[in-house]
Order: structure tokens, then C-alpha cells, then sequence
């Protein structure tokens, strides 16, 4: 089941933005906060059995959505529910644009769900990025 969630604690919340992000506890603290107090800002989770397995964050923008955050647990990835998340927000949620920002390994994740991927180049030393983006309007 998929389900939009605003009341994660902030230890569950900070459990799994800690899976895709940088280590750094005080930018994930900043997240977590983040999803708590900005109106633009909304959060699904998958659950399996009641139990939350996994996330989709979004930033709603006045021309697209940026997907912030998608995290899996570790016990449950390579089970598809990364990408039963991507479905459902472009499916249920009015979305006409949607953009990420990823690394190389995840380029061929987002490629697969039909996103357009673009080179952003070394954004970082040694760190090639990639934004992605995801059209209704080309369905």
C-alpha cells in the first residue's frame, strides 16, 4: 500500500532519509525538519505488511516537482518498490513535470521509469551528476 504520511517520527523519518543521502547528520536533521514545517513538501511511503519499507519525497514547484528523496530500506530493495513509488506519484498525484538530480548509478533506475536524462556534469570533485526528467506532456 502507498499512502501519503505526515506522521512519521522523526527517528523513522531520520532512519530513512539516512539511506539516500550524504551521512552528514545535521543536513538530514535539516531534511527531516524540512518535511515537517514546508507546505511544499510532501512524503509517501510503501508499506509491506503495515510496515513502512520505503519513501518518495517531493518539492512542489510552480512549474515542475522535484523528487528530493526516494529511499528503500536495505532489506527490501531490488523488489521493485522504488519503482511502485515512482509509478504511483506520476499516476496519482497531478504531476506534469517531474525532475531529479542523481548520481551514476541510479541514472539507469530513472531511465528505465521513462525519465530523460541530461548531463550535469563533475558537480562535485570527481562526482559526475545527472538531472532527470520525467513529462506527462510526452505521454
Amino acid at each position: 500500500m502507498i499512502c501519503k504520511v505526515s506522521d512519521l517520527s522523526d527517528q523513522v523519518l531520520y532512519e530513512f532519509l539516512s539511506y539516500c543521502m550524504s551521512p552528514v547528520a545535521e543536513r538530514i536533521e535539516t531534511e527531516c525538519s524540512k518535511y515537517k514545517t514546508k507546505t511544499n513538501r510532501e512524503l509517501y511511503g510503501i508499506y509491506l505488511n503495515n510496515t513502512l519499507r520505503g519513501i518518495i519525497g517531493l518539492i512542489r514547484g510552480e512549474t515542475a516537482t522535484e523528487l528530493k528523496h526516494i529511499a528503500i530500506h536495505p532489506e527490501f530493495r531490488m523488489q521493485g518498490l522504488g519503482s511502485k513509488l515512482i509509478e504511483f506519484v506520476i499516476k496519482s498525484t497531478e504531476i506534469n513535470k517531474l525532475v531529479a538530480e542523481t548520481d551514476k548509478d541510479a541514472v539507469n533506475f530513472y531511465k528505465k521509469k521513462g525519465f530523460k536524462i541530461i548531463s550535469l556534469g563533475e558537480k562535485y570533485p570527481g562526482v559526475e551528476r545527472f538531472k532527470c526528467e520525467y513529462s506527462n506532456n510526452s505521454l
